[in-house]
Order: C-alpha cells, then structure tokens, then sequence
C-alpha cells in the first residue's frame, strides 16, 4: 500500500493538473491562442532552463559512469530504431508515425526521474546521469522521426528532409540547454544568487504551463478515435520496454539508484515535451496528447507494480 500511495502521489498530481487545464478550455477561461503560445514558451524557454538547471547542478563529474551512460543511450537507441521500424511496417495511416513512435520511446526522465530518485533515496543519485545519457537522444531521435514523417502538402526529397533534421537538431533549444548544462557541470562555474534564483523561477513554470497547455489543448473525441494507437504506444511505454529492457539491466549489475533510474527511463509517462514537439513540428498533436494523458493516469498502477516487483526480490 505504500508503494501505491508513493506512486499516486508522483503521477495522480500531474493528471489532475491536466483535468484542469481541460476544464478552464471548456469553460472558455483558455484559448487556442494560449495554448498555441504556452507551448511555445515551453518549448523555447522554460523545458531548456529546467534542464539546464537539472544537468548544472549536478556533481557530473564525481558521479560519472561510463559504462551506465553507454547503457541508458544504448537502450534508448535500440527501443527508438526498432519502434519505428515495425510503425512503418504495420501502422496503415502514415500521419501517424511521427507521434506515434516519439510517444512510444520517450519517457519523462528530467521531470520524474529526479523526483522519484529523491523520493526513494534522499538525493538525485543517478539520475543526472541517466539524463545526460538519454535526454538528448531522445530530443535528437524525435527531431529525426517528427522532420521525415511530418504532414506535408507536397512531397520533399529526402537530402532536404535531412537538412531540416539536422537543423533542427542544431537548434534545438532543448538539447542546447541540456549541453550548456554539461558544460557548466563539469567546469565547475557558478552563477550569482541573482541569477540562480531568475532561472530556478523560470524553470518552475515549466512542468504546469506544460500540463495546462496539454489539458487545454486535448481533444476528447478526437482521441477516442485515435484509442486503439494510443493503448498499443501505452502498452509499450509501460510494460513492453521494462519487460524487454530491466532483466538485462540487472545481469550487467544495475541496482539501487541506477535501477530505478533505468526503471523511469523505460516505465515512466510519455513526457508532455512531446506534445509541445508534435505540435510545433506539424505532426499529430491529438495522438500524442492521448498517450501522455492515458500514460500519466495508468502509470500510477503500473510504476507501482514494477517498484513492488523489484523491492521484492531486493533489488531497490
């Protein structure tokens, strides 16, 4: 029961603050234009200072373990190539590759991941590392899979699709506040409390700007007729992965804090980043805004499941 009521309390959170933001757009109090622009500061602004935060004030250098970075980035590359590949294979309506996939593999690692590490064990622990090892995949892999499967009214050749993948890599503001964080990290430079406290300002509006925007912006029916894509990216979000993934983390030695670290990387919600990229790269937002809320709500029994399973064979 504790473990129920630890996981409830993590995830139910996150999902009433979506409900709200569902409530306020149909109460008429939100917009199409406010969630147009909250989602936009999001992507731009507030996710980047957040992670920048997260990666900054890690003691990256002290904690540093090759071989569990190469691990969390191996992993996160092979759950990405092998989903999109059989999404090709067996997904008839090609518009929906894009969200799809990106919903599938992407977990919410910066903003769960430290927070039930520090719920469990007092401090971040491992988490920090899983982030810098993942993370930025996961905004590269998205950017990739968003840019080639994108809704176009004219067909684009593929050298042109490469070009805008990689510019849009390049200019990512997520993955540049993610590298500015590593580099503050491990030079060791601080900030001014002046400073600190503007970003950490910043920064704390980005997880409920991000759920009201996905709450406002999510389409009730729309998504139920989208529900079979969405149960199919919620059984491999929640139990597909760690199932596949966790036997193999625990044969190379993994316990503890990097367990439960691998544990939110492959089981936690789809992150509402998600939404904000499929929106702001023409892809289907409704799909994707269906996984995170369907993620979120039955994450607290199955986040719950797994932390039982491996505290009962003494692993965390």
């Amino acid at each position: 029961m504790q473990n129920f009521i630890f996981s409830l309390n993590a995830t139910f959170p996150i999902f009433l603050v979506m409900l709200l933001g569902y409530i306020l757009k149909n109460v008429h109090m939100l917009g199409e234009d406010f969630v147009t622009t909250a989602n936009t500061l999001n992507f731009k602004v507030t996710l980047p200072v957040l992670l920048f935060l997260d990666i900054s004030t890690a003691n990256i250098r002290d904690v540093w373990d090759g071989s569990y970075v190469l691990f969390c980035s191996g992993v996160t590359t092979l759950c990405f190539f092998t989903i999109w590949g059989l999404s090709k294979l067996l997904i008839k309506k090609k518009e929906l590759i894009g969200a799809f996939v990106q919903a599938s593999f992407r977990s919410s690692a910066a903003v769960l991941g430290i927070a039930f590490i520090q719920n469990m064990y007092g401090s971040s622990g491992m988490a920090p590392l899983m982030i810098v090892g993942t993370v930025p995949l996961y905004n590269i892999y998205s950017v990739l899979v968003l840019t080639f499967e994108a809704r176009r009214d004219d067909e684009e050749i593929d050298t042109s699709r490469l070009t805008s993948a990689i510019k849009n890599i390049i200019t990512n503001p997520i993955i540049l506040g993610i590298l500015a964080g590593l580099v503050v990290s491990v030079s060791g430079i601080t900030f001014p409390v002046m400073v600190n406290k503007t970003l950490s300002s910043i920064a704390s509006l980005a997880t409920p700007l991000a759920l009201i925007a996905l709450g406002a912006g999510f389409e009730g029916k729309g998504a139920l007729s989208k529900i079979k894509p969405t149960m199919v990216a919620s059984f491999i979000k929640l139990l597909l992965q760690p199932a596949i993934i966790l036997p193999f983390a625990i044969i190379c030695g993994f316990e503890q804090e990097k367990l439960v670290a691998i544990l939110i990387m492959l089981a936690s919600p789809t992150t509402v980043s998600c939404y904000i990229m499929a929106k702001n790269m023409n892809n289907d937002g409704t799909l994707t805004s269906s996984i995170i809320v369907m993620t979120t709500f039955l994450s607290a029994f199955t986040l719950t499941a797994w932390i039982y399973l491996l505290r009962s064979i003494g692993l965390i």
